[in-house]
């Protein structure tokens, strides 16, 4: 009795084997004629079976199954994902043909994702780039272009667990470019290797080859992790992400321009000033750190360090209009106490002493914030506060041709 059992139980596993490989029959012939519907119908019939189904024939399975989802190309996200996660699980008897799918997955996301990110779909983007990352994972840029789109969706925790990822792999970004120079146009050009020494060597269409490696991102994404972790109301994080960077690359002004924003952000205006500075000596022609340094100086009342910076910045360059504007308003703001003192005169000799004193230093304070202001309107034409104040001192100071031309230029 026991010995039929035993018999009838391989009868069964037979029946059952037998059953999985007609199944599987079925799958692989709706897969080699392209009829992806009746593939995922047998999928269905197979999936019961995965249980009793030996390796052997789970990896037939996986591959096929894969190919059903992938559909050449025609298949859903979903199915691209299922595909992915199919290919996975294949034995190495189908490395070769596993690659060709790959590579067809490949270029499909990849134009997917970038159509959606330029077409300002980041989110949908961002899941496309990581399902990319995911079958390709030697290939760290797509996990990279996934933090930033997720970025742009302002998903900020998953492009936060991207950037934290990169950093893990000590992903840098750094790649080399192939490049020469155009003959026709003077311009140089990137390529990858075998096209740039084709253009140059055979061809002859292009002059000077050369090499160069693109600059490191590895600041952008400790800069990113910081700026997330402060978004997320997590700022002592992201000022630990930026000190330890910041250890490993001290120069960096965008690492220090970054702990010196969250320091301003955290109310830490001493840090912050201190930190500008530290920017400035790395980067000593930097006009927007030395403007900054000048609206500090300002808010902190240091009005002649507010001017030096200020100056500075024109100095480099002469169109920078805030700081035109802010050192113009630094000096008109002497006018106060000038006519305060003055409204407080009597009418002795010696008050209107001092009277024609302070008038006339209200006409030098004039003169020298009119160049500023005049250089504001040279660049924006149409700054209509800024003609207004030099209607009010050219009419103050008894410059009659230039009040009359503003007068008639903006009929104020």
């Amino acid at each position: 009795m026991k010995k039929q059992f035993i018999i009838a139980l391989g009868l069964m596993v037979s029946m059952s084997t037998i059953a999985q490989k007609k199944e599987l029959r079925t799958l692989e012939k709706a897969v080699k004629n392209n009829n992806y519907a009746e593939a995922k119908a047998a999928v269905s019939q197979l999936e019961p079976m995965l249980g009793s189904m030996d390796e052997k024939l789970k990896s037939k399975y996986y591959f096929n199954k894969a190919q059903a989802y992938y559909a050449n190309g025609a298949g859903t996200n979903a199915d691209f994902k299922m595909a992915i996660s199919d290919l996975a699980k294949v034995d190495e008897k189908h490395v070769s043909e596993v690659a060709v799918i790959k590579q067809g997955l490949q270029n499909e996301l990849l134009t997917k994702a970038n159509t959606l990110y330029t077409t300002g779909k980041y989110s949908d983007a961002a899941k496309l780039f990581e399902m990319l990352y995911i079958l390709v994972p030697e290939d760290e840029v797509y996990l990279y272009y996934a933090a930033a789109s997720a970025v742009s969706a302002q998903e900020l925790e998953v492009a936060l667990n991207h950037y934290l990822k990169l950093r893990e792999l000590g992903y840098t970004g750094i790649e080399t470019q192939y490049l020469a120079t155009n003959k026709e146009t003077g311009e140089e050009e990137a390529f990858d290797k075998v096209t740039r020494d084709l253009y140059v060597s055979k061809l002859k269409t292009h002059i000077k080859p050369r090499e160069a490696k693109t600059e490191s991102k590895t600041a952008e994404i400790t800069k990113n992790i910081a700026l997330i972790y402060n978004s997320l109301g997590e700022s002592e994080k992201g000022l630990e992400a930026i000190k330890v960077a910041r250890q490993a690359d001290p120069t960096s002004v965008e690492l220090i321009l970054t702990e010196a924003n969250m320091q301003y952000k955290l109310g830490n205006k001493e840090a912050y000033t201190k930190l500008i500075k530290e920017a400035i000596k790395n980067d000593p022609n930097n006009k927007d750190l030395l403007y900054n340094l000048g609206v500090l100086a300002s808010e902190s009342g240091n009005i002649e360090d507010a001017k030096k910076y200020y100056n500075r910045v024109l100095e480099l360059d002469p169109a920078y209009i805030n700081a035109s504007t802010n050192i113009a308003a630094l000096i008109l703001s002497e006018e106060v106490s000038v006519i305060e003192e003055m409204n407080s005169l009597g009418s002795s000799a010696a008050d209107n002493k001092r009277y024609d004193e302070l008038k006339q230093k209200r006409v030098e304070i004039y003169s020298e914030a009119i160049p500023y202001l005049e250089g504001v309107l040279k660049i924006d034409d149409d700054n209509i506060d800024v003609a207004k104040t030099l209607k009010g001192i050219y009419s103050a100071i008894g410059e009659d041709a230039k009040y009359k031309a503003i007068v008639a230029k903006y009929k104020i």
